[in-house]
């Protein structure tokens, strides 16, 4: 798990899921650039460059295709290439489908798929050079099941499903694994804005008892990318405490 010398991207990276995969990649020795919409990033750039970290920060829409450009960019200019990208940036809109406007469906789909097209695009280009590079999509439990009121949310995550496995079969031969994480419950500010009662109901259908952290999730993604998993690639890996089997 040594990442010393290595170059991350993780996107969504302010807060959450994603602060904690950058965080814990730093951790571990990697140039890390951050990514986000807004000048949050900035401040969780400057909390880990405090624990001596190399990190950078990016703001930027990487449902647009220069902004996802720019990503790719500044990291090469910043740390000198790029061996890993984690595509974590994700948004919810739920509303039942009756009630979901169409700019409902859209935003969603932008942010959490076709962002990730276009970052997807831009990395691979740079990691073929090189023949190795690994991408871990962030997915979701719910692109497995479905949820109510998250039709835009669910299909934008099996969306995301299906683009990991087509991707690493394409680039296989490049030397690039592709995976999907799965992630169920976990305790962050998006799930913690949920009702009490909706957040009681995940519980008892959790077999462990208890939710997830971002750590936990990041030292997944810490797996992923790490030279003990090169053989695997294409798959898809829940980490829900068994909510999903």
């Amino acid at each position: 798990m040594n990442f010393t010398g290595k170059t991350v991207i993780v996107t969504g990276s302010s807060r959450g899921i994603g602060y904690a995969v950058a965080a814990q990649f730093a951790a571990h020795g990697a140039n890390v650039m951050l990514s986000g919409t807004s000048e949050s990033v900035h401040k969780a750039v400057a909390e880990l460059k405090e624990k001596g970290y190399s990190v950078a920060g990016y703001v930027g829409d990487l449902s647009l295709a220069e902004a996802a450009q720019g990503l790719i960019d500044k990291t090469i200019e910043a740390f000198g290439g790029l061996d890993v990208l984690v595509n974590n940036a994700g948004i919810t809109n739920d509303k039942l489908l009756i009630k979901m406007e169409e700019e409902d469906w859209d935003k969603v789909l932008d942010t959490n798929l076709k962002s990730v097209f276009l970052t997807t695009k831009a990395a691979v280009k740079v990691m073929m050079k090189k023949k190795k590079g690994s991408i871990i999509n962030m997915t979701s439990v719910v692109g497995l099941m479905g949820n109510s009121s998250q039709t835009n949310y669910a299909a934008s995550k099996a969306g995301l499903i299906g683009f990991t496995k087509s991707v690493a079969r394409e680039y296989a031969r490049r030397g690039l694994t592709c995976n999907a994480i799965a992630p169920g419950f976990i305790e962050t500010s998006m799930s913690g804005s949920l009702p009490e009662e909706i957040k009681e109901n995940y519980l008892k259908s959790i077999p462990l008892g208890r939710y997830g952290t971002p750590v936990e999730v990041a030292d997944l993604a810490l797996f992923l990318a790490s030279d003990m998993a090169q053989y695997i690639t294409g798959q898809v890996i829940n980490i829900d405490g068994g909510l999903y089997m």
